[in-house]
C-alpha cells in the first residue's frame, strides 16, 4: 500500500512555522500526534468534510468515519484515492504505514489493516492535522 504523488505545495519550513500554530507544525511538519480521546475530531460525528490544517485539501467524509475506540478520528477510506499519499514509517519498533495530505506532504497520521469492511482499512488521524466543514 504505497501512493507517493506529491501536490504542488511546497514551502520553506520557516514559511510553515509562520502559517501553521505550533501544534499543527509539530503534527503535520515533525510527524507528531496528539493525545488518544483528547482531541477535537474524536467524537465529531457532524455531516462534512475533514481538510488538511495545512493547505485546505479534503482528506476525509464524516460518511466514512467511524468509532474505533483507538481515541483518535478513524475513517474507512479518504474522500478520493488521490487526496492522501502513504509511505512505510520505521521509526518506531514496529513498522507503520504512514499517512500524508497529497497536496502539501503534511503528516496526517497512519493507516491499518484492521478497519472495518468494505474497505478493512482504518485511517488514524490527527484531529491537529485537520479542518472540518459542515
Amino acid at each position: 500500500m504505497q501512493n507517493n504523488k506529491r501536490g504542488n505545495i511546497e514551502k520553506l519550513d520557516k514559511e510553515w512555522k509562520e502559517i501553521l500554530t505550533d501544534d499543527e507544525y509539530r503534527v503535520l511538519r515533525k510527524q507528531g500526534t496528539e493525545p488518544a480521546f483528547d482531541n477535537e475530531f474524536y467524537d465529531n460525528f457532524k455531516k462534512g468534510v475533514y481538510l488538511c490544517a495545512a493547505c485546505g485539501n479534503e482528506l476525509f467524509s464524516s460518511k466514512d468515519k467511524f468509532k474505533s475506540g483507538t481515541g483518535w478520528p478513524s475513517y474507512k477510506k479518504p474522500i478520493d484515492e488521490e487526496a492522501v499519499e502513504t509511505n512505510i514509517d520505521k521509526s518506531l519498533v514496529q513498522t507503520r504505514t504512514e499517512v500524508h495530505c497529497n497536496r502539501c506532504g503534511g503528516h496526517l497520521g497512519h493507516v491499518f489493516e484492521d478497519g472495518p469492511e468494505p474497505t478493512g482499512l482504518r485511517y488514524c488521524i490527527n484531529s491537529t492535522a485537520m479542518d472540518f466543514k459542515e
